[in-house]
């Protein structure tokens, strides 16, 4: 009984040991341990930034011109407001010095935190292995603050977002990890970062995976990741600034289908305005780009251009909230909510923040445009409503509403993330009751839109990003062989018992990066690369002591001649290794060549050629 009984309770461990092995709980933890720690980073980094930029406003706007920015409601005040009377004619003044310290601060220390950061952390996720220099993000947080506090308009995205990303290139790059783990690390830190400040955890995580390509295309691999980053970092954040919704709404409802006439309207309308904002802003780029003046100069012209806008509106409509134009200008959005803002009056701060926005930032100066977008398209969403309750009152009766619908289909269109931006406004609100009318509006707007993006570091999907180009090899190597790849060149092995000097020598006189090392049979017991010998290089006394056993690496990951090319494409990747052993079928343990993933290359080359020349003889 006793013997049964002892049975059964090791074959339950044994179950137990095979169900942790296959959760792979040493992956886990890990993704655990590194997302939280960039979730931490990107909380704290949005905590810091927050604060500088409301120092930044009350030392420059507040003390000095006695303005008052109105924000969202969910804002906590850090400062007491001053009582300095209100001197307008000092905001072109107080927006040119902001742009003037940006741009020294920008070209002097680093040249790539002009403009808005999200896009510079794209661009490195496709294009530079996901590596950002480590003063990137400090730079970027302190040129923004300026900005942004001196009355510069932009958002809070793009330099929260780099300073998440930063982080999460920087602890990948100090681990040793591949460049996909760096890359993974970098998009949780922008979803991080933007999640933490808009208080919209979900749609940060969303936004991660989103915002890299133009195509209705999710990056999967980040999604997880910046999910536990987006949590830690909301958390943090939230710790210091409180939690809930950044706006508060009245009771919107979706009523009637028949609503779904006018948001069809207000579709077209923020998809034909985010593409006009496009061009705005990047005419506006290559304006400045043609001036002949210091880059560090052009970000001052830019503030000073902002701070005319502003005053011309002031003067013009004779309502200070028109200078929502200036810096943040949430106050306009939640001013909007409640209908307190006339037609004129939002149609005046939606253009004139497509104006104010692209001086800014197309200028050189340091600021985001998701914070932009959402004022643009809260007050155009807000025209769209009033107008509709008049054209149809007894079916529009809360166009309050289209100014949220309106906030997520703006950026839709100029962004090119639905779904993200659909989330995301409805966390920043808290309200989830019109998800269907909004939902049908970032998709029409998207579609209407698909030809311009903000983001100009987006590709349009995976097969044309440069991150992932290896991985797109399939449509040509899927029939090949690994056997096909061995050519003339020799392979060189080392002994088992070859002492450290051989090793040594071995590498000097050979270009191969790996050696198997064999036993007396000729088996291979385990690999050299330099790394394991860089280590050793500097330790006069070891070179009599180790020998290549001591330092091989095991186990080794080997390819068959019988394997697919892409199996070997995946293993390179996987390995991020420049060569592998080759080993037969029938004897896996005895090496018969090296393979570089250069080889596979050179043989997708030769057979994508040989594709397309049939193919242009077919067409002939």
């Amino acid at each position: 009984m006793r013997s049964v009984c002892y049975g059964r309770l090791v074959s339950r461990v044994r179950w137990l040991v095979r169900s942790f092995e296959d959760l792979n709980l040493m992956l886990v933890g890990r993704a655990l341990v590194l997302s939280s720690l960039v979730g931490v980073v990107a909380g704290a980094g949005a905590i810091a930034f927050q604060v500088l930029t409301q120092f930044a406003q009350h030392e420059l706007l507040d003390r000095l011109a006695g303005y008052r920015p109105e924000g969202p409601t969910g804002d906590y005040v850090l400062f007491a407001p001053t009582d300095t009377p209100f001197r307008p004619l000092l905001l072109p003044l107080l927006a040119a010095l902001g742009g003037l310290l940006a741009g020294l601060l920008i070209y002097r220390f680093a040249p790539e935190a002009a403009g808005h950061g999200t896009d510079a952390a794209v661009e490195a996720f496709h294009r530079n292995n996901g590596r950002i220099r480590g003063r990137v993000p400090i730079v970027k947080t302190i040129a923004s603050a300026l900005t942004l506090g001196s009355g510069g308009s932009g958002g809070r995205e793009g330099p929260i977002a780099q300073i998440g990303a930063g982080f999460g290139s920087f602890l990948a790059t100090q681990l040793g990890f591949s460049d996909r783990d760096r890359r993974v690390l970098l998009a949780a830190g922008v979803g991080a970062g933007v999640g933490s400040i808009f208080r919209a955890p979900l749609a940060g995580a969303l936004f991660a995976a989103e915002i890299l390509y133009s195509d209705p295309e999710f990056e999967s691999e980040v999604v997880i990741p910046a999910a536990i980053a987006c949590i830690v970092a909301y958390r943090v954040f939230s710790l210091k600034f409180g939690f809930g919704a950044l706006f508060s709404t009245p009771r919107f409802d979706f009523h009637s289908p028949a609503e779904l006439i006018p948001y069809t309207v207000l579709a077209v309308v923020v998809a034909l305005a985010a593409g006009l904002f496009v061009t705005v802003f990047y005419r506006t780029h290559e304006v400045f780009d043609r001036l002949r003046t210091p880059k560090w100069f052009k970000p001052m012209i830019g503030g000073f251009g902002t701070g005319l806008v502003g005053l011309a509106l002031l003067l013009t409509l004779r309502d200070e909230r028109a200078l929502a134009v200036l810096a943040f200008g949430y106050g306009a959005i939640q001013d909007a909510l409640v209908g307190s803002l006339s037609i004129p009056l939002l149609l005046a701060i939606a253009f004139g923040k497509m104006l104010t926005t692209s001086l800014s930032i197309s200028s050189g100066g340091s600021a985001g445009v998701f914070g932009p977008s959402m004022v643009i398209g809260g007050c155009l969403g807000g025209v769209v409503g009033l107008l509709a309750q008049r054209v149809m009152p007894e079916v529009v009766t809360q166009p309050g509403a289209f100014v949220i619908v309106g906030m997520a289909g703006f950026f839709a269109a100029a962004a090119n993330t639905p779904i993200s931006t659909l989330v995301m406004v409805s966390e920043m609100t808290g309200n989830y009751r019109l998800l269907l009318p909004a939902l049908w509006v970032c998709a029409l707007a998207y579609l209407i839109g698909r030809r311009w993006t903000i983001y100009r570091s987006q590709v349009r999907s995976r097969l044309e990003s440069p991150a992932h180009r290896e991985r797109y090899f399939v449509d040509v190597l899927g029939d090949l062989k690994v056997g096909s790849l061995l050519g003339e060149r020799p392979l060189h092995t080392i002994p088992q018992t070859a002492p450290l000097s051989e090793v040594i020598q071995a590498f000097a006189t050979s270009s191969q990066q790996q050696f198997p090392v064999i036993d007396d049979r000729g088996e291979m017991t385990g690999i050299l690369s330099v790394n394991d010998i860089r280590q050793l290089l500097d330790q006069d006394h070891a070179s009599g002591l180790v020998i290549a056993h001591d330092i091989a690496t095991r186990p080794v990951v080997t390819l068959s001649t019988a394997d697919e090319l892409n199996t070997a494409l995946m293993r390179f990747v996987a390995r991020d290794v420049e060569e592998l052993p080759v080993v037969t079928p029938e004897d896996p343990k005895r090496v018969v060549a090296m393979v570089s993933r250069r080889d596979l290359i050179a043989e997708y080359n030769r057979r994508r050629l040989e594709r397309m020349k049939l193919a242009e003889q077919a067409n002939a």
